[in-house]
């Protein structure tokens, strides 16, 4: 009897193991299939807001410099972010869970703040995917059609400056991806609360996609300006590394010192983000359902 009973809280506490692992990686791979679904979406007007970005372009232009391109050059530069947004949001989802489990489990810190913290930690990890938004920004800017054809020549090409090159524009990606992950994560739930009660799939599916939406384009303006200057230095092959306050005083230097010129390409980039985290957050929430 005393080994029957001892041993039933060993069998429980690995069902439980089992059970939080299996949870954790529902959340990576619902992450994983929410970004491919996106990326095969928005990945043309992710073009044209990047010509934007890195040019002051007025919409019209960047879009009569994609027609220019031509069709086979409308999906050039998909494998980066292909690659690095599934494994981003991956891990953007899954970290996120795994953190919040760790935190929660060996601190006695309020929810709100544990949750936040999980949320910064998994921006931050996600920044060692850097050199896949290096890449897939060199592959846009056709600046850099004639140096390389594919993902693999630039990555070569880059590896001669040594691993540094590869994480160029580290810095706004990192003051990018901790504070809106915390504030996606803290808001997501207190906006959906606001919306009509879902009593089915479909009107489930609709309040994801407009939270997800509303979440996004919200937090895709307030760090536009920051994406502006990453856009910047990731262009820049070889060369000086100038720093995150150098290249935003250049930039708006450039842009005659007006806020709105700063911000070109905003308005396309709110209506992106509203389709892109609409799709992410509504897939990603029906996936979680299904498995």
């Amino acid at each position: 009897m005393m080994d029957s009973e001892g041993s039933a809280p060993t069998n429980s506490k690995e069902y439980l193991n089992n059970d939080i692992t299996a949870t954790s990686g529902k959340h990576y791979l619902c992450g994983y299939c929410a970004a491919f679904t996106n990326i095969a979406v928005t990945f043309p007007i992710q073009k044209v807001l990047f010509r934007q970005q890195l040019y002051g372009l007025k919409t019209k232009d960047a879009v009569h410099q994609l027609q220019k391109d031509g069709i086979r050059n409308l999906y050039r530069g998909i494998l980066p972010p292909l690659m690095q947004k599934t494994t981003t949001l991956a891990l953007m989802f899954g970290l996120y869970e795994d953190f919040s489990s760790l935190l929660h489990s060996h601190t006695s810190a309020p929810e709100l703040l544990t949750r936040s913290m999980a949320a910064v930690l998994a921006g931050t990890t996600e920044a060692a995917l850097t050199p896949f938004e290096r890449v897939q920004t060199l592959l846009q800017d056709y600046k850099h059609h004639d140096k390389f054809t594919n993902t693999y020549q630039a990555f070569k090409v880059l590896k001669v400056y040594g691993m540094r090159e590869y994480y160029r524009g580290l810095v706004p990606i990192l003051l990018r991806n901790g504070p809106s992950n915390a504030l996606f994560f803290g808001l997501r739930g207190p906006i959906k609360q606001c919306l009509p009660e879902a009593t089915s799939y479909s009107t489930h599916l609709v309040n994801d996609f407009i939270c997800g939406g509303l979440l996004g384009a919200m937090l895709g303006f307030l760090f536009f300006p920051v994406n502006v200057v990453k856009t910047r230095m990731q262009a820049q092959i070889g060369g000086e590394f100038q720093s995150f306050s150098k290249v935003f005083v250049k930039i708006w230097l450039e842009r005659d010192r007006k806020l709105i010129h700063l911000f070109r390409g905003a308005h396309l980039n709110y209506h992106r983000s509203v389709l892109s985290w609409g799709i992410i957050n509504a897939t990603y929430e029906f996936l979680l359902k299904l498995l």
